[in-house]
């Protein structure tokens, strides 16, 4: 049997890692919170990263290989065949949606959003300096019809160029959006005239059981939209940056007037190691989809066993629970009371919207067995102490 991917102990992690999830927090707290994962590295990443620095390939990245790569990747994963000259590269799919949105929108313009939604589009657009409209998800964690179309015309009431950024498939919620969802987001969008920018990041990572991964590019009616991807994620490759741009057919007049410049941030060894990860890297990314399915499946049966009264729909995607902890009377921010009474700490759920989240956390399944269980006793010790 193969050695796990998520297998490694809180002492290994301990002693191997200084990325900040292991180093925010005291020794004593165990951290399941940012969204990156306690993963063994992708084979075909370490070999390809590792001849690169024996040869100093240390320069420079030059772009058009990496496209043409997320290219191949796209259409082998999904069926959908992008022009790598429909894309440009850049450092991050942050970087790269909110240079998107800069262009798309006018200083001071509206950019809507579904909170619950990534705590850094709040961030982002506060950057930007954009004007955020919600258009909150469902209770159940999917998109609103109604209330996108409310939002589209709150935005767009004063004749202000307007965009909507889109989460797909969905952090914290892991929901992969229905083609019918995303045909009903385009099919509004167009009504407004609102320009999509949809931030695909998570897309590799749907999980056993979960429903096909649908691109939004590919939803009739997106072509005027955007796409940002980067295999990070999926690979667990933060630390290695790049990502790609992608621009529906009509909206390749736009991408023309994003700078060059903005090509220069994306890293040559993350260009590298991406590559080898879309290019080889597929049976270990099955496997990790397995495991993450387990983990899922574990974390479950731990709520239902330990913390019955937590409320959660199991993610389609992603590597991260919502769980919600109103019933649990730990007020607005639960994850400060598991953090600082049980030394786990998890997502705040106010940080990805301040009403949305309230009484939620978000949990981090990317990591062994062991650690989920021993986070789930964390938390249920809170409650009697």
């Amino acid at each position: 049997m193969s050695t796990p991917i998520l297998g490694a102990s809180e002492a290994e992690l301990r002693r191997d890692r200084t990325s900040v999830k292991w180093r925010a927090y005291p020794p004593d707290v165990l951290p399941l919170w940012v969204a990156e994962m306690d993963a063994a590295p992708c084979p075909a990443v370490v070999e390809a990263v590792t001849a690169a620095m024996a040869r100093g390939d240390t320069g420079y990245g030059w772009a058009p290989d990496y496209a043409a790569a997320v290219a191949r990747y796209v259409s082998t994963a999904w069926g959908w065949a992008p022009d790598p000259a429909s894309m440009l590269v850049v450092t991050d799919v942050m970087i790269g949606a909110s240079e998107t949105l800069r262009l798309l929108t006018d200083e001071g313009g509206p950019v809507v959003i579904s909170p619950p939604v990534y705590d850094a589009f709040f961030g982002f657009l506060e950057a930007i300096g954009r004007r955020r409209v919600e258009a909150p998800l469902t209770p159940q964690g999917r998109l609103d019809p109604e209330a996108l179309r409310a939002a589209f015309g709150e935005a767009t009431a004063r004749g202000e160029r307007a965009a909507y950024l889109l989460c797909n498939p969905q952090n914290p919620t892991g929901a992969v959006h229905s083609p019918a969802e995303l045909a009903a987001l385009a099919d509004a969008a167009a009504e407004y005239g609102v320009r999509v920018v949809a931030d695909e990041i998570h897309a590799p990572l749907v999980l056993p059981g979960g429903p096909a991964f649908t691109p939004y590019l590919t939803v009739p009616g997106a072509e005027d939209a955007f796409a940002v991807f980067s295999p990070s994620k999926g690979w667990n490759l933060a630390g290695l940056k790049s990502a790609v741009v992608l621009a529906g057919p009509r909206a390749r007049g736009d991408l023309a007037r994003l700078h060059e410049v903005h090509t220069h941030g994306s890293s040559h060894l993350g260009e590298i190691a991406h590559v080898a990860a879309m290019r080889d890297g597929l049976g270990w990314l099955d496997r990790l989809r397995a495991e993450l399915g387990a983990n899922r499946d574990l974390l479950g049966g731990l709520l239902a066993e330990h913390l019955p009264q937590v409320r959660w729909r199991p993610p389609e995607a992603t590597y991260l629970a919502w769980l919600d902890c109103r019933a649990l009377g730990l007020g607005d921010d639960p994850a400060e009371v598991f953090r600082e009474r049980g030394r786990v700490a998890l997502g705040s759920g106010p940080r990805y919207g301040s009403d949305a989240g309230r009484g939620f956390v978000r949990l981090n399944l990317a990591t062994s067995p062991a650690l989920v269980e021993e986070a789930v006793r964390r938390m249920a010790s809170t409650l009697s102490d």
